[in-house]
C-alpha cells in the first residue's frame, strides 16, 4: 500500500481516486472546486488539499486527471503546483489526454528536479473508471513505469509501457482515430437501415455476430437507434482529442483524412447543441 495523491476529480478522476482508496492506500485528494474534494473525502475516508502542491508533499505517487495541456500544467507547473511539492524519487502518473509534447517537457521537468514522471491516458470512459477496468496507455521510463504498475491496476484491467515520454499520449491519439472512424461506420450504417425500412435492432443482432462487430456497436447501437446521448464521451471532448490528433499528424507527416473530416461532423452536432452529447451523436446530423 501506497501514500497516493489524485489531483482532478472529474467524471474519471472521482472513481479512480475511490478505487486506490478502497485497494487500501492512504489518498489524498484536490480538486479546483474545493467541495467535490471534500465530498470525495467525506465519502471514501481520505483527506483532500488546498493546493496541488500540499497534495503532493509526502506522497510517493501522484495521479493527475485534468482537462487539457494547459490544465495539466496548471496544476504542475502553476503557481502552488504540484511539482513544486513533489520530493525526490515519487512517481507522477498523469492520466489527461493531452499532447505528446507536454508529456515530454514535463518528463524532463521531473527528472530535472529528482522525481519521476509517466504519461498515462486512459481509454473506457466514465463507465471504464468507475468500474475499474479502464485501459492504461503509457510512455516514460521502465524502472518508474514498473514502481507505478501496481498502484495503477487499482482502477485498470490492462495497463502497458509504449515506450519513451509522450508515447502513452501517441498510443491515445490512436485509440482515438480508430474510434472516430469507427462510430462515424456505425452511424452511417444504423442510418441506413431506418432508411431502408430494416429492424434495426435485428440487423445489429446478425451483423454484430460477424465481422462488423465492435465495442460500439455493442455498447452503443440501442441509444444511437433512440437517439439518446445524454450521457457517456462528450463531443467537446472527442473535438479536443481530435484536435491533438490533427496536429501531431502535422508535426509527423501522417494522413488523416477520415480523422479531420469526422470531426468537421463533430463541429455539426456542436452547432445543434450536442456538446456534451455522447460521441455516439455523430448518427443525429443524419437524421436532420
Amino acid at each position: 500500500m501506497a501514500k497516493v495523491s489524485f489531483i482532478g476529480l472529474g467524471v474519471m478522476g472521482y472513481p479512480m481516486a475511490g478505487h486506490l482508496a478502497a485497494k487500501g492506500h492512504e489518498v489524498t485528494v484536490y480538486n479546483r472546486t474545493a467541495a467535490k474534494a471534500e465530498a470525495w473525502a467525506a465519502e471514501h475516508g481520505g483527506s483532500h488539499a488546498a493546493t496541488p502542491k500540499e497534495a503532493a508533499e509526502g506522497a510517493e505517487f501522484v495521479m493527475c486527471c485534468v482537462g487539457n495541456d494547459d490544465d495539466l500544467r496548471s496544476v504542475t507547473v502553476g503557481p502552488d503546483g504540484a511539482f513544486f511539492g513533489i520530493g525526490q524519487g515519487t512517481v507522477f502518473v498523469d492520466h489527461t489526454t493531452a499532447s505528446a509534447n507536454v508529456a515530454r517537457e514535463l518528463h524532463e521537468a521531473a527528472k530535472a528536479t529528482g522525481f519521476e514522471f509517466i504519461d498515462a491516458p486512459v481509454s473506457g470512459g466514465q463507465a471504464g473508471a468507475e468500474n475499474g477496468v479502464l485501459t492504461v496507455m503509457c510512455g516514460g521510463d521502465d524502472a518508474a513505469y514498473g514502481r507505478a504498475e501496481p498502484v495503477i491496476m487499482a482502477y485498470a484491467r490492462s495497463c502497458r509501457l509504449l515506450g519513451a515520454p509522450g508515447a502513452g499520449q501517441l498510443t491515445k491519439m490512436v485509440n482515438q482515430i480508430c474510434i472516430a472512424g469507427l462510430v462515424q461506420g456505425l452511424a452511417e450504417g444504423l442510418a441506413f437501415a431506418q432508411r431502408a425500412g430494416l429492424d434495426g435492432r435485428a440487423v445489429v443482432d446478425v451483423i454484430s455476430k460477424g465481422a462488423a462487430g465492435s465495442w460500439q456497436m455493442e455498447n452503443r447501437y440501442e441509444t444511437m437507434l433512440d437517439g439518446k446521448f445524454d450521457f457517456g464521451f462528450a463531443v467537446d471532448w472527442m473535438r479536443k482529442d481530435l484536435s491533438i490528433c490533427l496536429d501531431e499528424a502535422r508535426r509527423n507527416g501522417a494522413q488523416l483524412p477520415v480523422t479531420a473530416l469526422v470531426d468537421q461532423f463533430y463541429r455539426d452536432v456542436q452547432e445543434m447543441g450536442g456538446n456534451r452529447w455522447d460521441t455516439s451523436s455523430l448518427i443525429a446530423r443524419l437524421k436532420r
